[in-house]
């Protein structure tokens, strides 16, 4: 592990002097693309600088056991080892997680799309309750959000909402929300009181740019055609669905979400993009991807991931184990998502992990 770290310390001094380069800092891309790299390093050259601080101290604290007589000093040496080992032991964890490689779209803004699934009004009702949570969870993280794309439920709620999103670190934090929700309670229409299930899903859709992608341009045909359904006047008066096609490998992705031609372009872009993103992935980390999606899916929808249980007062999320796995709807459903996503990252994170030292 000293190796790859010493390797990581001297790429990280490397990208330290470019920064330092006027030509780098005139050029504003370049720039942009090193600072980006220097920060991703940032955390684990420091945490590498501690530890090694740490291990010097510890031979120094070893010496003086061995030199000394004085038995005061000796059992001060003996205190301060026990306590450098527990440091440099937490440090080690620490490097280790650090150094568990990160999903290459956890930095991008998403796409991110509800929509009420069986369970009729009902469903459109929990639909819109998930929404206001994430909006509320959206706030508290500081993103802006635009909606793209809305179609109300006959009682209330949504249908679906389609919406982007965009800040620092977004999809990192939202892309174990795929799959379906499921919602236990008493519906408002329902006059005996009696306790049904219904569900909704939630899909998250990075924004990727083509060039992130091993893709050439001239292999990418775009057609526009005019949107059909309810939608009242807009419908059939105007072309703005996109839709594009891989000409190598047939994949297809369209969009009609949006009123505007452009909006469309961009997310039926998206969606082509990481349909072919995923199977450079899978082609080229299989054993990996194997091992995550065992703990968090592959976020189909048709994949049960979450529980909100309100007779209980109770939200499980299905992916983990234990006491892990509840938590308090009442806070969850105000949008107090940080300890439920933690948890879930944490148990990502230990599957990477152990999937990289296997």
């Amino acid at each position: 592990m000293r190796d790859k770290l010493e390797a990581i310390r001297d790429k990280y001094l490397h990208l330290e002097e470019q920064l330092a380069d006027p030509s780098v800092a005139a050029d504003a891309d370049r720039s942009r693309k090193i600072n980006k790299e220097y920060k991703k390093l940032q955390p684990i050259v420091a945490a590498f600088e501690r530890y090694d601080r740490a291990q010097a101290q510890l031979d120094s604290a070893r010496q003086m056991l061995t030199a000394e007589s004085d038995p005061e000093l000796r059992q001060m040496a003996r205190e301060e080892i026990e306590a450098l080992e527990g440091q440099i032991e937490a440090l080690e964890a620490e490097i280790k997680e650090l150094l568990v490689p990160r999903d290459p779209e956890d930095e991008k803004d998403v796409i991110f799309e509800i929509r009420s699934g069986t369970g009729g009004d009902e469903a459109a009702l929990f639909a819109g309750d998930l929404y206001r949570m994430y909006m509320r969870y959206f706030q508290r993280q500081g993103w802006e959000v635009e909606v793209v794309d809305e179609s109300p439920g006959t009682v209330g709620g949504f249908s679906k909402i389609v919406l982007e999103v965009r800040g620092e670190n977004v999809y990192s934090k939202l892309k174990f929300e795929s799959g379906v929700h499921r919602v236990q309670r008493v519906p408002e229409t329902e006059a005996k009181g009696r306790v049904h299930t219904s569900a909704a899903s939630v899909a998250v859709l990075p924004i990727l740019e083509p060039e992130e992608v091993n893709i050439r341009k001239e292999d990418l045909r775009r057609d526009v055609f005019r949107s059909s359904g309810a939608g009242g006047q807009h419908v059939n008066r105007t072309e703005s669905g996109v839709r594009y096609t891989h000409l190598p490998t047939g994949l297809v992705a369209e969009s009609t979400e949006s009123r505007s031609q452009h909006k469309n372009s961009e997310i039926a872009l998206g969606r082509l993009l990481q349909q072919l993103r995923e199977m450079q992935v899978q082609q080229q980390q299989s054993a990996l991807a194997s091992q995550r999606r065992s703990l968090v899916g592959s976020g189909d929808r048709s994949e049960k991931i979450r529980t909100y249980n309100w007779p209980q007062n109770r939200v499980t999320d299905h992916r983990l184990e234990g006491d892990q796995k509840n938590f308090n709807l009442d806070k969850i459903i105000e949008g107090e998502l940080d300890e439920l996503i933690e948890a879930l990252t944490v148990a990502d994170n230990a599957a990477k992990l152990q999937a990289e030292t296997a």
